[in-house]
């Protein structure tokens, strides 16, 4: 089997790139580097090349998002037929264990209508859909092989070349989280199967979002995700649910301040949200 393309969105995190190249380079399967890099400050890009002598690098210049960003790499991997049918998709923060690579793709190659396949935490947990709530985790119990998921986490899936030419790449409104499932929504609504594979295990040890403009992106791309799969009425209940929550927070009185910034980057991702401004947060949002 040829070398299978890992593409690799980096933004001026340069270290943390370096662990996740270390990890690829020890899977049991053969890998190939593609790294995008979303406009990282001069000195962090150099160190980020220097970590990376033997990847392909596609430099942006700015940063336009992981979803965006990933579309990069993988319209240059759909345009080449011969350069395979799977490609990896990973930020530059993604450990994969050792034989994670190849136990992925040998549970979804082995599956015709497999499209999009992710790597697992190495906990009870696997990606469902609440309908009032939208993408989130739910409780599993971890199995052997295949398992039916509504979307594949984002540090590290598997992507067929087949199932994107007929659904599209990410949408590019959501620019950073929730995109992985509005693309799984797109292609079980053409007939491929999406899922998590037990045993290919992938560590992130910074997958909890903490900042602002982490938490502004959830919750505005929650209420789009959530309007397109059950339409206007669903984001509408959701939007008071949000609002609820707030409210009891408040009269909870929980660290004024913290509070006070929470409600900000709550009520700005809802108002943004119902106004239609998507893509990057706002520029004035640290």
């Amino acid at each position: 089997m040829s070398a299978i393309p890992v593409i690799l969105v980096h933004w001026n995190r340069p270290a943390e790139l370096a662990a996740t190249l270390a990890a690829f380079r020890r899977q049991t399967a053969a890998v190939r580097f593609v790294i995008v890099d979303n406009g990282s400050p001069p000195p962090a890009l150099a160190e980020a090349r220097r970590a990376g002598p033997d990847a392909e690098w596609l430099e942006l210049p700015a940063n336009i998002g992981f979803g965006p960003g990933m579309n990069r790499g993988l319209n240059k991997w759909l345009a080449d037929p011969a350069a395979g049918e799977w490609a990896i998709l990973a930020p530059h923060d993604a450990l994969p264990e050792a034989d994670c690579v190849e136990r992925l793709l040998a549970v979804a190659s082995a599956r015709e209508r497999a499209g999009l396949a992710s790597a697992e935490f190495g906990e009870p947990r696997k990606p469902a859909y609440h309908w009032l709530k939208g993408p989130c985790e739910t409780h599993a119990a971890r199995g052997a092989g295949w398992e039916p998921a509504a979307f594949p986490n984002g540090t590290l899936m598997a992507v067929r070349r087949a199932c994107l030419s007929a659904v599209g790449v990410f949408d590019e409104r959501y620019f950073a989280y929730t995109e992985e499932y509005d693309l799984a929504r797109r292609a079980r609504a053409a007939g491929w199967e999406v899922g998590l594979v037990w045993g290919a295990v992938v560590k992130n040890p910074m997958r909890a979002a903490s900042s602002r403009i982490a938490w502004y992106l959830l919750i505005r791309n929650q209420l789009l995700a959530v309007r397109d799969t059950g339409g206007r009425g669903v984001a509408l209940l959701l939007t008071l649910r949000l609002l609820v929550s707030a409210l009891l927070r408040k009269v909870l009185r929980r660290s004024a301040r913290s509070e006070a910034d929470g409600a900000g980057v709550r009520w700005r991702a809802i108002l943004d949200f119902w106004r239609g401004r998507f893509g990057a947060p706002p520029s004035n949002m640290s």
